[in-house]
């Protein structure tokens, strides 16, 4: 078995990786990126075919480099995000190993570094960053049994309309996901069912900036998750066909039915709780309470935005909402297939290391483990609200690497 000695192994080549590479190439510490698949490979195999980012391209990026085939007030699709990120890496000198799966990794016995048994053999490292994201097992609630006949997939399986069954369909999870899928399957002519939980229902725009320009103005991408309801928000906003402000009105003008969060199946019956016109009025608070804060922003800055009395008119609740659907008979509404739009949760089978808290999640302050040399990097959460996406992981794996340069002086 052959051993392969670094100073410091990145674990994924996705945008944290791919991050954590820019900022030890610049400090000039030795390191290797390992990736099971290809670069940004959730990207390319994991999400449907018209999936965009949900922030434009002057803001989703990193501070270093821009899209070249997109205008900065578009929003990227998927492939230019890979396109993105492997010329990033190419330009960056990212030394990516690709087809390298970590199988088990530990310390090494005298407790002077780790060691990572792969798939393609041994390596030892005096620093680990494990840059595998949140999205790395998804979330498929066992609630309605194989045996019902119908199709189901997760969000992360579905790639068109044409690959689905013909017949209705219900999505269940009504963030950014389910909510542009169902969107897309009911413009191709499906019936959808769309199951609606609590949500945030941000504005996509403002009195003529963004969403994310908002986040930033008012300091929230900053927040920290200090208040737990906070790690688990459902977002649901589009960058789909341009931009626009979610309005789970607007879908039901469209066609699709709107329904509470699914609870439970029996005898071919789907049961949603009464908590469909609770959830909409929620979304709605959200919504009101951004705009509320940017007046007061541009108030209190003297700044001379345009006025969008509009933007606060909300429309009447659809007949769905008044009276909503609390069961359906799958058969007799026509559902062939339901798609788990409900997220994923962590998979640290391979971690051999104490670096988890009583609820099995990862134990850090930043990123950093109590591990010496052990380091997380592209969590939700991991220092603020803006550490998963692709700008916020750059200034976190900025901190690493930082950290790590410390740590070899």
């Amino acid at each position: 078995m052959t051993v392969e000695t670094i100073d410091t192994l990145i674990i994924g080549a996705g945008q944290a990786g791919i991050a954590m590479s820019e900022h030890l190439s610049k400090t000039g510490i030795p390191h290797l990126v390992l990736e099971r698949n290809r670069i940004a490979e959730r990207w390319r195999s994991e999400r449907w075919d018209s999936l965009v980012a949900n922030g434009p391209a002057w803001h989703d990026r990193f501070p270093t480099r821009t899209f070249d085939d997109i205008a900065p007030e578009a929003f990227a699709g998927k492939d230019s995000i890979v396109s993105y990120l492997e010329a990033h890496a190419r330009e960056n000198g990212s030394p990516v190993r690709c087809g390298v799966e970590v199988t088990a990794l530990g310390r090494k016995p005298d407790g002077s570094g780790f060691t990572a048994e792969t798939n393609q053999g041994v390596f030892e490292a005096r620093n680990i960053v494990s840059a595998t994201g949140p999205f790395q097992k998804p979330v498929f609630p066992a609630l309605i049994p194989a045996s019902s006949g119908v199709t189901q997939i997760h969000s992360s399986s579905y790639r068109n309309p044409s690959e689905l069954p013909e017949g209705g369909v219900i999505v269940i999870g009504a963030g950014s996901s389910g909510v542009q899928i169902a969107d897309e399957l009911a413009r191709a002519g499906r019936k959808v069912y769309l199951a609606v939980g609590p949500h945030n229902r941000p504005p996509r725009s403002y009195r003529g900036k963004d969403f994310v320009w908002w986040l930033g103005a008012l300091g929230l991408w900053d927040v920290k998750a200090n208040d737990p309801s906070l790690e688990h928000v459902t977002i649901a906003v589009s960058g789909a066909r341009g931009g626009h402000t979610v309005d789970f009105r607007v879908l039901a003008s469209h066609g699709i039915t709107l329904v509470g969060r699914a609870q439970y199946y029996e005898n071919g019956v789907l049961h949603f709780a009464d908590d469909l016109a609770k959830n909409i009025a929620m979304g709605d608070a959200d919504y009101l309470s951004v705009l509320d804060s940017a007046d007061a922003y541009i108030a209190r800055e003297g700044l001379d935005f345009p006025e969008e009395p509009e933007a606060r008119i909300i429309g009447p609740e659809p007949n769905c909402v008044k009276d909503p659907v609390l069961d359906l008979d799958l058969a007799e509404a026509g559902v062939t297939s339901i798609i788990w739009a409900t997220g994923y949760t962590l998979d640290y089978g391979w971690l051999k290391l104490d670096v988890m808290d009583e609820r099995g999640r990862p134990s850090h302050h930043r990123g950093v483990s109590a591990v010496p040399g052990f380091y997380f990097l592209g969590l939700p959460w991991l220092s603020r609200r803006a550490s998963p996406f692709i700008w916020g992981v750059w200034h976190d794996a900025k901190y690493l690497a930082e950290h790590i340069a410390a740590r070899q002086d």
